[in-house]
């Protein structure tokens, strides 16, 4: 979450100075291949990359990539949904092993945690309700904004200086976009540009230019695990290369992302 993509608030500060207190005295890895599971974060609010289905079953582009990986490690994958403002304190606290949950990388989350991946890309973009009369940045000035508490939209929508309203995930900003509490919403394109296909949602996108926004989702582990990083790299490398990555792609988004 493209997008995923966080700036570090005031409770994710307080992860960030436990994990600031030392490295892992050792690798991980031989540890999660003992206890057979790897624990995978994500906000299961996110769809089509990861959502809580009819069977109440956490699916998504993330999960499936997460599977994956945990597969190839001889892991078995267990999924934890968590509030997205609080998911790098939770991977700092030990609460779960990785967070598989389109988190966009930037240097600010690179201090505390490491990247895995990229594992695919993401675009800002802007949507409005399609009988809006906001048609440039300039119009949002007066608007207010939706965006996901703790990504980096939000993020970058205070820091434009726009009035923003910040909500759990996705489903809960289309919702509140098509029934007016907001102006306008700011997320990554893709799952967006999906929902509004496959609901015939009266949404469109701004057609505006947002240069240097363009991010890369990573996995994001516990610093001090070189042997963990390179078990993931390689399985996501491999899945990348023999097709599989390509096949859920295309089943979970409709193509390649990469």
């Amino acid at each position: 979450m493209t997008s995923r993509r966080s700036f570090l608030k005031s409770a994710l500060v307080a992860g960030v100075a436990l994990g600031l207190a030392g490295p892992a005295m050792a690798d991980e890895l031989a540890t999660l291949k003992d206890k057979g599971v790897l624990r995978i974060a994500m906000s299961g609010a996110y769809p089509p990359f990861n959502f809580v289905d009819d069977s109440n079953q956490v699916v998504g582009f993330d999960p499936a990539i997460g599977a994956e990986i945990g597969k190839r490690m001889g892991l078995k994958v267990e999924i934890v949904t968590t509030a997205w403002d609080g998911i790098i304190g939770g991977l700092l606290a030990n609460k779960y092993d990785a967070i598989v949950g389109s988190m966009s990388i930037t240097d600010e989350r690179k201090q505390v945690v490491d990247f895995v991946g990229p594992y695919y890309r993401m675009r800002r973009g802007i949507f409005v309700a399609k009988d809006s009369r906001i048609a440039t940045l300039d119009d949002l000035k007066s608007a207010t904004l939706g965006a996901t508490l703790g990504e980096t939209h939000e993020q970058w929508a205070r820091e434009a200086g726009y009035k923003v309203r910040t909500y759990k995930g996705l489903p809960e900003l289309l919702m509140e976009l098509e029934h007016g509490r907001v102006d306008a919403i700011v997320n990554d394109d893709i799952p967006v540009l999906l929902a509004i296909r496959s609901q015939d949602a009266p949404v469109r996108q701004l057609e505006v230019e947002l240069p240097g926004v363009a991010d890369e989702a990573g996995i994001a582990i516990r610093k001090g695990n070189p042997e963990l990083h390179k078990a993931m790299q390689d399985a996501l490398d491999a899945m990348q290369t023999d097709g599989t990555y390509l096949a859920i792609a295309q089943k979970w988004v409709g193509g390649d992302i990469r």
